[in-house]
């Protein structure tokens, strides 16, 4: 039997770790159709998701019921996992360099159970190449265990909009990836056990990175578009609410408004690609444009608001 089969007549269990809005959501899912323990370092959240509290504020506490789910925040309560879900955030300094420490500790807390046979896949948000040239020797240095050989990884990459109840987990296309043809597959198997919409199987673990990385960075680069052609739409004191209205009769026109970008995605993770970028030699010219213009959006609101 591969491990999707042992999942689902539960000889195996799942464990997701870090449960945040990303994590919880994704544990409850799982654990309404096999056995699931959720980790998080923080003993005080863990106390309160055992009671049917989401620390997050997203989730009801009827969204634990009918749930085989158990809680912890002690890693040896890992060792009866085999198919490991890592979703922790991948935040930035405030030279706005990538902080993947977050990630490189669950990597090494996931290693210290790590056994013959086990899966691990990472959510969280990296640049292409993360997961394979920074989280995959230290699951091997820790663990002693050989990649591929061992254990296998994958990447899927979280879609997750807080707030939203509409587009859910089970609604959004998920994009996985595995290490291999075998991973992939029992990978992808064993998100469509949750993810009504579909999977979405990339065709390698650094095109699902890639993929994910994109998906907030384009989105940035436009609103820096609209942004600054509403800096110049003011000057010339034109209504640029008025301007996007007419354009946007034309079929094709993409409809963005101006303001401010914030949230944990959108102002985060294209640094990640410019970092990435930088590393390899090359000045990512737009990125960082675009970057900047939403950047310097909160003060010039408040400069022309006062």
């Amino acid at each position: 039997m591969k491990i999707y089969d042992k999942l689902v007549s539960k000889d195996k269990k799942l464990a997701v770790v870090g449960l945040g809005y990303v994590g919880l959501p994704i544990a409850l899912e799982f654990a309404k159709k096999i056995d699931v323990i959720g980790f998080d370092i923080n003993s005080s959240r863990v106390d309160m998701m055992k009671n049917n509290i989401d620390p997050s504020n997203e989730l009801k506490a009827s969204d634990f019921a009918g749930c085989s789910i158990s809680f912890t925040d002690k890693i040896e309560d890992l060792s009866e996992v085999n198919f490991f879900i890592i979703a922790v955030p991948t935040p930035i300094h405030q030279s706005k360099v990538p902080d993947i420490k977050p990630l490189l500790s669950a990597s090494e807390s996931v290693a210290k159970v790590l056994k013959k046979g086990d899966y691990v896949v990472y959510e969280s948000t990296v640049y292409p190449g993360c997961t394979e040239d920074d989280c995959i020797p230290v699951l091997e240095k820790i663990s002693g265990l050989k990649f591929n050989i061992d254990f296998k990884v994958g990447y899927s990459p979280e879609r997750i909009n807080p707030g939203d109840k509409v587009n859910t987990l089970a609604s959004i296309i998920k994009v996985s990836s595995g290490s291999d043809e075998e991973s992939a597959e029992e990978i992808a198997k064993t998100y469509e056990l949750v993810v009504k919409a579909g999977v979405h199987r990339a065709s390698s673990i650094k095109v699902a990175e890639a993929a994910k990385i994109i998906e907030n960075t384009q989105r940035d680069v436009n609103i820096a578009l609209i942004n600054e052609l509403s800096m110049i739409f003011n000057r010339m004191n034109i209504n640029t609410y008025d301007v996007l209205e007419a354009a946007g009769t034309k079929w094709n026109f993409l409809n963005f408004k101006p303001g401010l970008v914030g949230g944990h995605c959108i102002g985060v993770d294209p640094y990640y690609l410019t970092h990435k970028a930088k590393k390899l030699g090359y000045h990512a010219q737009i990125i960082n444009s675009g970057r900047a213009v939403n950047d310097s959006m909160g003060s010039y609101v408040g400069k022309n608001s006062s």
